[in-house]
């Protein structure tokens, strides 16, 4: 059963527990808030392939990625589309983000389909759909993942009062998209648990649409060359990891870190020449 989102924008507010005093012109989330200070970071790009590749290792996100979207010449196609949706809600004005809700909404209306093989616990001629919310809650989660990682390793670890409120907006975020209110965690502990359960879980299990879509993201160079196949398997939980394929080693590990460390450095230096040039 989807998640039906109120038609008038105050009651949608309420439904997500936004706080309807933020300025219309500053947006959903405050300006200063960790929400939107991790989403600002360029850097959080960086987890695109990870976010993409758990995605799809539910068989159904696969089944609907492979059959509603032209991933084969546009691997990042779809997931540009969701990343430029999830940005407009934590950065865009009142207006434009409940815009980008309704218009997540409205894509998600057409992806609709059955599973063409059985995978994992999912029988042949499963029904799946956009707006089924356990699948809006488990790509949301994907992504929620995702960034802390990204930015835990490239930026720094945010604390236990910045990762608290991040978590609180991030699940207003989600109802925003259709998750299910009483099954979305808002805190660090609960989320961790839901997630790390999903990623043990039968229902994850990497069927050959997302191997498809896999080689597709990752290209035919492996995890041997560039930064994306790396940092992808580098971010991927090891069970995911071994299930699509991407080998692990001491070398690689070393030349994640030694790549986490150039960023970081190249992060000092322009924080640096920025604080000369308003000096």
């Amino acid at each position: 059963m989807q998640v039906t989102l109120p038609a008038d924008d105050d009651a949608l507010l309420a439904h997500a527990g936004i706080d309807a005093s933020i300025p219309a012109r500053e947006g959903l989330f405050r300006e200063r808030g960790w929400l939107r200070r991790v989403s600002r970071e360029p850097s959080v790009l960086f987890g695109g392939g990870c976010a993409l590749l758990l995605e799809v290792a539910h068989p159904l996100v696969a089944a609907g990625v492979a059959e509603h979207s032209d991933f084969r010449r546009d691997p990042f196609g779809r997931l540009q589309r969701t990343l430029a949706a999830v940005s407009a809600l934590a950065l865009e004005p009142r207006d434009k983000a409940l815009a980008a809700a309704r218009g997540v909404a409205r894509a998600h209306e057409r992806v609709r389909g059955r599973l063409p093989e059985s995978v994992g616990p999912f029988e042949a001629g499963t029904a799946y759909s956009g707006r089924d919310p356990d699948l809006v809650l488990w790509v949301w989660g994907t992504l929620v993942d995702t960034a802390l990682a990204v930015y835990r390793d490239f930026v720094a670890p945010l604390d236990a009062a910045a990762l608290a409120e991040y978590h609180r907006d991030q699940r207003a975020l989600a109802l925003l998209l259709g998750a299910p209110a009483d099954r979305t965690p808002g805190d660090p502990e609960s989320f961790r648990s839901w997630f790390d359960g999903m990623i043990a879980s039968e229902a994850l299990t990497v069927g050959a649409s997302a191997r498809e879509i896999a080689r597709a993201v990752l290209g035919s160079a492996g995890v041997d060359r560039g930064p994306v196949p790396l940092i992808t398997a580098a971010l991927l939980p090891p069970r995911l990891r071994s299930d699509f394929g991407l080998g692990w080693n001491d070398d690689r590990q070393r030349r994640y870190r030694k790549l986490v460390a150039g960023v970081r450095s190249l992060r000092r230096e322009r924080a640096v020449d920025a604080r000369s040039e308003c000096g």
